[in-house]
């Protein structure tokens, strides 16, 4: 490899980087957003929810519509915010697993056989952004990063 064509490399991933935080916030924002609007649909439509729950046989439809519902809202309200967003996270990856274990099955089925049944399921884009958040952190433009630059008392 030229010295001229590393530059040129290192040049690119120093402009890309700069993306980083400004795409994180636009997931965290409008994943977020989505997941608090989602959860508290659950939550004030309890009884619809949980009905539906149980036509998927999940046990306790009403806790669980309950617990997906408060998931799914303060998860999504701290994910959007960007405070204390990889725990956030992993609650509300493991809601969107379940979701595609139960209301997905054949989406899930056929993560494999056909991607595009899974990518295009209605948990996958909320998956996604939660994984994303958990590998990568919410970013620099985050509450979770202020929290970290504060010094301690």
């Amino acid at each position: 490899m030229t010295p001229n064509f590393r530059r040129h490399l290192e040049t690119l991933d120093r402009c890309a980087a700069l993306l980083q935080s400004p795409l994180l916030l636009l997931i965290r924002l409008y994943w977020g957003w989505s997941f608090a609007q989602t959860g508290w649909g659950k939550l004030t439509h309890l009884e619809r929810t949980a009905e539906f729950f149980g036509s998927l046989g999940l046990p306790a439809p009403k806790l669980n519509a309950l617990a997906a519902g408060a998931t799914e809202c303060v998860g999504g309200a701290l994910l959007a915010l960007g405070l204390f967003a990889r725990p956030a996270a992993l609650p509300l990856i493991f809601t969107m697993l379940v979701a595609y274990a139960t209301a997905d099955r054949e989406a899930l089925q056929a993560i494999l056989r056909d991607p595009e049944q899974f990518t295009g399921a209605a948990p996958f884009l909320f998956l996604l952004a939660s994984v994303l958040v958990l590998a990568f952190g919410p970013g620099r433009w985050s509450l979770d990063h202020l929290r970290a630059r504060r010094p301690p008392p």
